[in-house]
C-alpha cells in the first residue's frame, strides 16, 4: 500500500486497515521510517520491515546522481536547487497559509521559492553524505518534470568532462535503468512518462 501519511505510527495504521494492508511504502521523506532510495540503499532493505519511506521526487533525483560524484570524486560538501513542478499541496489562487506564507500563492501565476528536504534526506540514504549538503527549491508553475542542479566542492581534481564521463558510465552500468544520461537539446516535457529516477543533462 503506498500512502503520504508522514510518520511510521501514522502510515502503521494502515496496516490494520484497506483490507489489511501487508506492508506500507511512504511515498514521502519520514522522520522516523527508514528510508530507501532505489539505485543507492535498496539493497539494505530488510523484509521484515512493514513502514518504509521511499524519499521524495527530488530525492529519487539527487541520490543517485550524488552517489556517483561521491564515489568517484568524493563530495566535500554541495548545494542542490530543485526547480520543482507544482504539487498538490500549493493553491491555485492566492490563500491563507499560516505555516508557510509564500507557499500560500497562486502555483500557476508564481515562481515561488520554498525549502526542501531531498538534500537531509540524501544524508539519510547515503550516510556518508550527512550533513554535507543543503538547498532551496523553486516551485514553478509546470505541471510535470523537475530539475535538480547540484553544485559540489570535490575532493579529487576533475573536470567537467571526468564528472560527465563518471555518469555516463553509472548509467549504463550500474544504475541503468535508473540514472539516465542525455546529451541532447531536450526540455522538461521530453522526460514525461520516463521511467528513470534521474536523468543528467550534459548539456545544460
Amino acid at each position: 500500500l503506498l500512502v503520504s501519511s508522514l510518520t511510521t505510527d501514522k502510515a502503521s495504521a494502515h496496516l490494520k486497515v484497506c483490507g489489511g494492508a501487508k506492508k506500507v511504502v511512504i511515498s514521502a521523506p519520514s522522520a522516523d521510517a527508514p528510508m530507501f532510495v532505489v539505485g543507492v540503499n535498496e539493497n539494505s532493505y530488510d523484509p521484515k520491515m512493514n513502514v518504509v519511506s521511499n524519499a521524495s521526487c527530488t530525492t529519487n533525483c539527487l541520490a543517485p546522481l550524488a552517489k556517483v560524484v561521491h564515489e568517484e570524486f568524493g563530495i566535500v560538501e554541495g548545494l542542490m536547487t530543485t526547480v520543482h513542478a507544482t504539487t498538490a499541496t500549493q493553491k491555485t489562487v492566492d490563500g491563507p497559509s499560516m505555516k508557510d506564507w509564500r507557499g500560500g500563492r497562486g502555483a500557476a501565476q508564481n515562481i515561488i521559492p520554498s525549502s526542501t528536504g531531498a538534500a537531509k534526506a540524501v544524508g539519510k540514504v547515503l550516510p556518508e553524505l550527512n550533513g554535507k549538503l543543503t538547498g532551496m527549491a523553486f516551485r514553478v508553475p509546470t505541471p510535470n518534470v523537475s530539475v535538480v542542479d547540484l553544485t559540489c566542492r570535490i575532493e579529487k581534481s576533475a573536470s567537467y568532462d571526468d564528472v560527465k564521463a563518471a555518469i555516463k558510465t553509472a548509467s549504463e552500468g550500474a544504475l541503468k535503468g535508473i540514472l539516465g544520461y542525455t546529451d541532447e537539446d531536450v526540455v522538461s516535457n521530453d522526460f514525461v512518462g520516463d521511467s528513470r529516477s534521474s536523468i543528467f543533462d550534459a548539456k545544460a
